[in-house]
């Protein structure tokens, strides 16, 4: 169980979590508890965000070349587009990081290569590759996040925790399932290997919904209860 990352930003997601851990162990599985990832407190921040601007411009602009009967065809005319029509597009946010994405330059700079290398040595040998391999696990379990949340103009996203950072940062699959509700919102649990595991990770996944039989079909609730 992935306890340094997940937890903590929603006391009815960890229950839901705790809930998972035990069907699963009762169901027979081996459960290690904890097994954290070593370097969780260094993945994300700056490194992160550094390879997601060279990233996001890099690959849109690369993408927008191949469409046709469009206005846009690289981020700057994205962020010239909003900029024209502003009344429109920025009336609540603005575009900060489109902007900050736009002044990275290509692939082959320096800063964007050493953000790349270090992500990956904190997020696979030293992060994932680390645990699974010294704890000897198939995978790693954690909450995907707090329960779903609202975005609104003002307050913007309510996001408050996730467990996706590693495997995002190293590059490795993760699968994400249902596990319970919280007020009609509901909470999944997430499945965390090492590269290429994609295979167990699925089984691994099917199974677990076969035992809970959690999911339940949307049902477009125009309003939620509230406690």
């Amino acid at each position: 169980m992935a306890r340094t990352t997940g937890f903590g930003g929603s006391d009815r997601a960890d229950a839901i979590a705790e809930e998972a851990i035990r069907a699963i162990r009762e169901a027979g599985a081996v459960i290690v508890d904890p097994a954290p990832i070593p370097t969780q407190s260094e993945l994300g921040g700056a490194t992160e965000l550094t390879v997601l601007l060279f990233e996001f411009k890099h690959g849109l602009d690369a993408y927008l070349a191949t469409r046709e009967g469009v206005p846009v065809r690289t981020l700057a005319d994205v962020i010239a587009f909003n900029q024209a029509h502003a009344d429109l597009e920025l009336r609540w946010f603005g575009q900060e990081l489109l902007m900050q994405a736009q002044a990275t330059s290509g692939p082959d700079d320096p800063a964007y290569r050493e953000a790349l290398d270090r992500s990956h040595l904190l997020s696979r040998q030293q992060g994932l590759d680390a645990v699974l391999d010294e704890l000897r696990l198939d995978a790693l379990l954690a909450p995907t996040g707090s329960p779903a949340w609202p975005t609104d103009p003002l307050n913007g996203d309510h996001f408050t925790t996730a467990s996706s950072t590693a495997a995002a940062q190293a590059g490795y699959p993760i699968v994400s399932v249902p596990a319970g509700f919280c007020l009609e919102l509901p909470v999944n649990v997430s499945f965390i290997g090492r590269a290429f595991s994609e295979p167990t990770l699925i089984r691994l996944a099917y199974a677990f919904e076969q035992l809970t039989r959690t999911r339940r079909p949307p049902r477009f609730l125009p309003t939620l209860p509230v406690p």
